[in-house]
């Protein structure tokens, strides 16, 4: 069962932020470290940062001949299994394994001298360069060292959903960018079936197939040397007749690899000591071209039947205090399904004074294009962050609504919101509201009553591109160019 059935979250992958893992086998995606390091969100960011600060410090301890050192860092990238994630494995076969497995890479990292030649020079470069590492091995590392990060990230999703977490369990070993060791701790953690577990995000995680050993070679090595043979008319020159009577010369991958440079990681090393460039230019067509990973690749449903679902339980939902904490959950599984993956990461954020429910969201901002992309990079709004205030209220927010939300905005974090309410009956007023608080401070707050969020919805389930992004950018020019 997956953790959404264990603890009855009536929730798709689609509404969920994290990879909605079956704690008794393994999902086939991965903790690629440089996909993480070309993601802008404020997670993927903080943990590209620890892992750039492990790999360093060991690189630096090698090139400084302290062996014994760079070895004791590796003795604590053993297996995890807490994430679910990566290749079908077996059972966890204990402490000296993942011991063993942990030598094995800091010994072949060191016999390929591919650091201290400045080759290697992030983690993720080990599955290109060095023998014996592959994408598995990468992500394994990759989930040891930023292990902090995933049981916090964990312990804000469990809060966000209402699951359970259990006091005083040991974390395993996490990197310290800050003192740069190992440390650990007792916190409150994931335990399912006597199993900790850690919780990751689905925007952090990747199939891990475009920056492999293989697309380096195939597309970026051989073209290069295919254009070296035609400079010179070496030997490997075919020359063909087109049907224009011209003559067309050109060399095949396969002459090239059969002939001179059949595929090997030795291979790869050298050809990249003597073409760094060829290198820096695939790490540059990568970081351009990876995406992440889509809700439909991690969970296969019938989008319409989720929409279905998803408008029939909006409608439904009583409007009232009493439903107060179901319809926040209800929204915040509606926007994720919505806005993935420009939004992510929504974190519960306070209670109100009384102690009745009030959930404000935070989601982190990570467009790389589209309309909260535009928020900062052209209309200069700052939003690192998008607020959310839900209001299960059956009239109209009127301007102590709108202060509290705009009370929360600061030029650090954020000045755009959104106020998500039942229904608003004079829309005027409401934008008017809106409209005066653009003027005095240039701070932006948008509505998103059931009507408007049912038509987005009904719009994505006839297949029409981008409905969220019109129906934003039109209320938004209502404000701003009032």
């Amino acid at each position: 069962m997956k953790i959404s059935q264990i603890y009855k979250l009536n929730k798709t992958q689609h509404e969920l932020d994290f990879v909605d893992i079956d704690p008794s086998k393994d999902k086939a995606v991965f903790l690629d470290p440089f996909f993480i390091s070309t993601r802008p969100q404020p997670w993927c960011i903080d943990s590209s940062r620890t892992i750039k600060s492990f790999f360093q410090y060991a690189i630096d301890l090698i090139k400084s001949d302290e062996v014994d050192k760079a070895r004791a860092l590796f003795v604590h990238l053993n297996e995890p299994n807490e994430t679910c994630l990566g290749m079908s494995r077996s059972k966890p076969q204990g402490r000296g394994a993942g011991d063993d497995d942990s030598r094995r890479i800091f010994e072949s990292i060191l016999e390929s001298r591919a650091v201290q030649t400045g080759l290697v020079e992030d983690l993720e470069d080990t599955a290109i360069f060095i023998d014996r590492i592959a994408r598995d091995k990468v992500s394994d590392m990759t989930t040891n060292i930023i292990k902090r990060h995933l049981i916090d990230y964990t312990k804000s999703q469990c809060e966000l959903w209402d699951i359970p977490l259990t006091s005083d369990v040991p974390s395993e070993f996490f990197w310290d960018s800050i003192n740069k060791k190992w440390e650990n701790m007792h916190t409150d953690r994931l335990v399912v079936k006597n199993k900790p577990l850690l919780l990751v995000p689905k925007i952090a995680v990747s199939f891990h197939k475009e920056y492999i050993d293989q697309k380096y070679y195939q597309h970026f090595a051989l073209n290069y040397l295919q254009g070296e043979h035609l400079a010179k008319n070496s030997g490997l020159v075919r020359e063909r007749t087109l049907k224009d009577g011209s003559k067309h010369r050109y060399v095949t991958k396969k002459d090239i690899k059969e002939k001179e440079a059949p595929f090997s990681k030795e291979f790869l090393r050298e050809f990249t000591k003597n073409h760094p460039e060829v290198f820096k230019n695939f790490r540059k067509d990568k970081a351009q071209s990876v995406q992440p990973i889509s809700n439909d690749d991690l969970e296969d449903i019938d989008i319409g039947a989720l929409v279905d679902y998803l408008i029939g339980s909006l409608n439904s939902l009583v409007a009232g205090g009493e439903n107060a904490s179901a319809y926040h959950k209800l929204i915040i599984g509606i926007l994720e399904f919505i806005f993935y993956p420009s939004l992510n990461n929504p974190v519960k954020e306070k209670e109100i004074n009384d102690g009745r429910k009030r959930i404000d969201i935070t989601f982190d901002n990570s467009a790389i294009g589209g309309f909260f992309h535009t928020l900062h990079n052209v209309h200069q709004i700052t939003s690192r962050y998008i607020f959310v205030e839900c209001k299960n209220y059956s009239e109209d927010p009127k301007n102590p609504e709108i202060d509290q939300l705009a009370g929360r905005f600061s030029v650090n974090t954020s000045k755009f919101g959104f106020l998500v309410c039942r229904t608003i009956s004079d829309k005027n007023l409401f934008l008017k509201r809106c409209q005066d608080l653009w003027k005095q401070k240039n701070e932006l707050i948008i509505p998103l009553t059931d009507e408007e969020i049912i038509t987005i919805l009904k719009n994505i389930k006839s297949g029409v591109v981008r409905t969220e992004e019109q129906l934003l950018n039109e209320v938004r020019r209502k404000i701003i160019l009032s």
